[in-house]
């Protein structure tokens, strides 16, 4: 492994003189920096980030608070806020919190201790005292605050064009698959598609889940239909309950999407993948994860903040679980 002495060797420098250089502390004559940055590249010498920012009292980290990794949603998430970091030569930090208060704040500890500079943080313990301590600015991604910067996408629009679609194609007994109670955004789109459907002729029925993992998921798919048999249109949480019921469905001899319609939600990378295709709402999870780092990059830099609440639009994304429109009649 390369370190500061074997680039002060190579550079023929004193290693106080490269530590000048790569923290920009101090004078150092052109000619010698240009003589250290070229040792640097050449032994390829990466210097530790929590070392540097110890002695600067300034780092280039970022820490990336996520639940679930496994939700194949969040790692959208994750590579937006890692592309856009990046570009400003910041380097993640990242904890997965399984929406669990305690291990949530130990890797607020975690990052502290490792002196990040600012924390995006996808977490349902947002009201709690966790960051009201915390003296590095915080944004949060794919949940809303009223007390901290914000990115989300609109959940209670994504609700009401999942239930309008699937009125408009023609299901009449549906099922709503509401998310779990203390993940807002789940909220958001069942209120949306409760709206909708609460509005119309149709006869419909709430189910109520606690999560989003596939394993859950299987359970309530084989719940739903033995509960609702009759059903023939779903609007599931997100995509993830969405193939369960997909896969139960199939299961069951059920035809898709002529007997039965599903919507899901989010539009992970596997929706397309699936047979037949899942049509789902889909969440510019990227463009979340981009804004997010936009916005706390700024905040850091201590820059004029436009907007603390981004929202950004959702679009239905129409494949075969669901039935096509007729545009001519």
């Amino acid at each position: 492994m390369v370190t500061i002495r074997d680039v002060a060797k190579k550079s023929g420098v004193s290693v106080a003189t490269v530590s000048r250089v790569l923290n920009a502390n101090g004078y150092v004559h052109e000619d010698t920096r240009k003589k250290v940055m070229a040792a640097v590249d050449e032994l390829k010498y990466s210097p530790n980030e929590v070392a540097r920012s110890l002695y600067k009292k300034k780092s280039k980290l970022v820490g990336l608070l996520l639940p679930d990794i496994t939700n194949p949603f969040f790692p959208q998430l994750a590579r937006g806020v890692e592309d856009e970091m990046q570009k400003g030569g910041y380097r993640i930090l990242f904890g997965n919190s399984d929406e669990n208060a305690e291990k949530e704040l130990d890797y607020l500890n975690t990052f502290t201790q490792n002196n990040v500079v600012g924390i995006i943080s996808a977490t349902n313990n947002k009201a709690k005292n966790n960051y009201k301590n915390l003296s590095i600015p915080v944004v949060f991604l794919d949940r809303t605050s009223s007390d901290y910067p914000s990115v989300y996408a609109d959940g209670k629009e994504g609700g009401r064009i999942a239930a309008e679609e699937i009125v408009k194609r023609g299901s009449k007994r549906i099922t709503i698959l509401k998310g779990p109670a203390h993940i807002q955004p789940a909220q958001d789109r069942f209120q949306g598609a409760l709206e909708v459907l609460s509005q119309s002729n149709i006869d419909f029925h709430v189910m109520s889940t606690t999560s989003f993992a596939f394993e859950d998921a299987e359970k309530w798919a084989k719940e739903l239909f033995a509960t609702y048999p009759d059903t023939d249109g779903v609007l599931a949480s997100n995509d993830i309950v969405a193939t369960a019921v997909l896969h139960e469905a199939l299961r069951l001899g059920k035809s898709i999407p002529d007997e039965l319609q599903i919507i899901g939600f989010d539009d992970i990378p596997q929706s397309s993948l699936l047979f037949p295709s899942l049509s789902t709402i889909r969440q510019p999870a990227y463009e979340m994860g981009k804004e997010a780092a936009q916005l706390l990059v700024k905040i850091i830099n201590q820059e004029k903040i436009q907007q603390q609440q981004v929202q950004l639009p959702v679009t239905f994304i129409d494949r075969n679980t669901t039935r096509k429109v007729d545009t001519n009649g």
